[in-house]
């Protein structure tokens, strides 16, 4: 700091647009997310490679599809529900207790890939989220 100016920062310009995740919009908004969900449990329930992760969900699939599509909504840059509601996401300690590895990674990818490729009618978008969800299944493997 120097006297002649206490503030450093006094001649920086406002910032008018803070830079945010386009994918929500990208997307189709909530909408579309709610049909992915729906999508990507269909496969989960149907694809032979995706039996061993559905054992590890509940009968009933309400509950989680609804976690799912607030998380996704807040993942993709829509509105905050899932944070607001459950906390920071900390996927991999919400994963610890089911026992992930390769196989239930691929699985869970093979789903979502069939999911996107339904719903998802952006190629460029669909291969962003591709990378996006491969980085993250990847990330949660505990085994």
């Amino acid at each position: 700091m120097n006297a002649d100016n206490p503030n450093p920062y006094a001649t920086l310009k406002p910032v008018t647009q803070v830079m945010t995740n386009p994918h929500f919009e990208t997307i189709g908004g909530e909408a579309v997310i709610i049909q992915l969900v729906e999508k990507f449990y269909f496969y989960m329930n149907i694809l032979p490679e995706a039996a061993g992760i559905r054992t590890m969900h509940a009968a009933d699939l309400s509950h989680t599809k609804k976690i799912l599509v607030q998380f996704l909504i807040e993942w993709l840059g829509g509105p905050k529900i899932y944070s607001s509601e459950r906390g920071h996401p900390s996927l991999r300690k919400r994963h610890m207790h089911f026992p992930i590895g390769e196989v239930e990674s691929n699985a869970w990818m093979s789903c979502m890939r069939h999911a996107m490729e339904d719903v998802v009618s952006n190629a460029i978008l669909r291969q962003q989220l591709e990378q996006s969800f491969t980085k993250t299944a990847n990330f949660i493997r505990n085994k």
